[in-house]
């Protein structure tokens, strides 16, 4: 009796130290988990596990501090601090963003991205974020000032911390797993495993996850592409005759509209069109407007669409393909096309290790990739992460016409990019007057790019290019995230829920082709089903594909939009954080069981879609007709383009 006092007398000094940082860094992860996240929180129970699961954590990463003698103990303290406070502090910043999480994925893409991430990542720090590293300036000052005061540890408080640690983590996970049955094994969302288990368990969570997924591709093979073969095979769309094949033969231009949501199209502030030539385009006799296409991206945001609309496979819920899995087969747009005679590039005002694109346009089977070196990169012509649009595609005009056609290319736009800023001079469009910044911005970012696309469809016409060529220009993501609902709700002129900013996840896409009779089309998509339209638009069938996307254009188009986090929008139901709404409406529906059918399919889908993507499936098939790429064929080296044919 008398030693287990002696043990737990808090007069006695020995664990003060270790006590103090414990409970410093677990109030400051409360405060920031209420102030920075929006994890919707729903009930007394997930307030609770909010405020406990930092214990855990603490617990077991200062516990290793233990093991080393009191001066070696408190420096090791100060240094585990800093470095998870520092992790916090990442993650603030990015979800203010991204409204996402940081994985492992995310961390080990810093040396390909961060570098040019400067503007948008300083314009998300405040002075007061300090905050997030005063325990460790307090904790610096007192072991420095009251060393002395701080008596050594047992030997068993090692093996206490840990104890400690090991039952708070249990009694957490058990009371999570009440609330959410098999949190660690059903759930798509970050956001979940943050609000039950805490950021820092979540991050040991991915880093398994991410072994996991390594050891995947090893041990997988061609067995276990039969599952997936035999749902496509029940999932196939049938073209649609009306327009198999009317595009046949036609150069293919791909735009990626960087950060453009479908709510800006037609908008007007004071009086003005916002996007007054994309609004043109929705009336076009030659254009496909597709009115309710969402985004279906998640942590590689632009990547992820490129993914998406090349691949009709769904991103990675962790990290980017273009970075983890670059090295994977894959039977893309620009491979398939390949063996129609077409020529293959990228036009991008960014260097080519952006998002480790020189490495994966290979395994896409991209024959050229014009970037940065290309351009003039001129200092008053370029801005966030490259150049600006319209001297972007004024210079790219020239390198277009040195392509043999047929060809199929993409552009990739920069401007319309957070925090939205432009320079003096670039556009005249007035700003929201919302007194958000990045919401007011938002539109004259977009009324410049959209000249810019205006201009590149003048130039292409004069080029003589524009007649043989179908443009196709896709939203790549949202540019607003829902930490700016307040703003947003005064743009719109209702309360933006949470189902309300499900709706705004839309995207516009246009696929625009001279000579073919076009029309708007209302149908639910997502942009995992652009591929399969554009391909039976030049007449190539997909049903030898091991593909998701389902023929917009078609009557058997499926209809159901699937998110990276098992969420989903259809024409009738949809579903939000596992709540099932009317679409139509926006209300709650009585019945959630309406949404479960849909819901098992959205599930099973984007199981069969990471089956493929993380054991490298497509290893082990090769579709009729498809002829494979070698990614070791391909050199992105700058060639010497005559300068006649830059200049013309």
């Amino acid at each position: 009796m008398l030693q287990f006092k002696q043990t737990v007398d808090w007069k006695n000094k020995k664990y003060s130290f270790f006590i103090l940082a414990v409970t410093l860094f677990w109030i400051k992860t409360y405060i920031a988990y209420n102030i920075e996240f929006n994890l919707g929180i729903d009930n007394g129970l997930q307030e609770f596990l909010l405020l406990i699961n930092p214990i855990s954590s603490a617990l077991f990463f200062f516990g290793f501090a233990l093991l080393f003698r009191k001066k070696i103990q408190f420096t090791v303290i100060l240094i585990l601090n800093f470095v998870l406070s520092f992790l916090l502090y990442a993650n603030i910043v990015y979800y203010r963003f991204f409204n996402d999480f940081i994985t492992v994925p995310v961390l080990m893409q810093t040396k390909t991205n961060a570098g040019q991430l400067g503007d948008s990542a300083l314009s998300l720090m405040s002075f007061t974020d300090v905050f997030y590293f005063t325990d460790t300036i307090l904790l610096a000052f007192l072991a420095v000032k009251a060393f002395g005061k701080f008596r050594e540890p047992g030997k068993r408080s090692f093996r206490l911390a840990m104890l400690f640690a090991v039952t708070t983590f249990l009694f957490n996970l058990g009371l999570a797993e009440k609330d959410r049955p098999q949190l660690l094994t059903r759930s798509f969302d970050r956001a979940y495993l943050v609000k039950y288990l805490g950021a820092y368990n979540f991050t040991i969570y991915d880093a398994v996850q991410n072994i996991k997924s390594s050891s995947q591709r090893a041990l997988a093979d061609s067995s276990d592409i039969t599952e997936i073969q035999n749902y496509r095979n029940a999932n196939y769309t049938e073209p649609n005759p009306k327009y198999f094949g009317k595009a046949k033969g036609m150069n293919v231009v791909y735009i990626s509209l960087e950060s453009l949501q479908n709510f800006i199209i037609d908008y007007k502030l004071d009086g003005q069109e916002v996007t007054p030539f994309l609004n043109s385009l929705t009336r076009d006799p030659n254009t496909f407007y597709f009115n309710n296409v969402f985004h279906q991206t998640s942590q590689g945001k632009t990547s992820d669409a490129e993914f998406l609309m090349e691949n009709s496979l769904y991103p990675m819920s962790q990290g980017s393909v273009f970075i983890n899995k670059a090295q994977n087969t894959f039977h893309a747009t620009p491979a398939i096309l390949k063996g129609y005679g077409y020529n293959s590039a990228v036009f991008h005002g960014n260097y080519k290790t952006f998002w480790n694109r020189n490495v994966m346009y290979k395994a896409l089977g991209y024959d050229r990739f014009f970037d940065a070196e290309y351009y003039t990169m001129k200092e008053e012509e370029t801005k966030n992460y490259g150049m600006k649009d319209k001297p972007f595609f004024k210079e790219s005009i020239p390198l277009l016409k040195t392509l043999e056609q047929p060809f199929y290319t993409k552009f990739i736009t920069l401007s319309n990019h957070f925090p939205f800023e432009m320079d003096e001079g670039d556009t005249d469009f007035p700003a929201g007057t919302t007194g958000n910044n990045v919401v007011d911005h938002y539109f004259q970012s977009a009324n410049y790019m959209d000249q810019a696309i205006e201009q590149f469809f003048n130039d292409l016409k004069a080029s003589g290019l524009y007649d043989n060529t179908m443009i196709v220009m896709y939203g790549d993501h949202y540019g607003i995230s829902e930490n700016h609902n307040a703003a947003m709700s005064q743009v719109i002129g209702e309360e933006i829920t949470s189902f309300k900013n499900a709706q705004l996840q839309r995207v516009p896409v246009f696929i625009h082709a001279p000579g073919v009779k076009a029309e708007q089309i209302d149908r639910f998509g997502g942009q995992i089903d652009v591929r399969p339209t554009v391909l039976h638009l030049l007449g190539i069938d997909t049903k030898d594909f091991l593909e998701f996307g389902s023929d917009l254009l078609s009557p058997q188009h499926h209809g159901v939009v699937s998110f990276r986090n098992g969420d989903f929008i259809s024409s009738k139901v949809t579903q939000v954080n596992e709540k099932c709404y009317d679409t139509a409406t926006g209300e709650l529906l009585e019945d959630q069981a309406m949404c479960a059918e849909n819901a098992e399919r959205v599930k099973n889908e984007l199981q069969l879609s990471d089956e493929i993507v993380l054991k490298d499936l497509l290893r082990f098939y090769t579709p009729d007709g498809f002829k494979p790429i070698n990614p070791n064929d391909y050199e992105y080296i700058k060639e010497d383009i005559p300068v006649e044919d830059m200049n013309e």
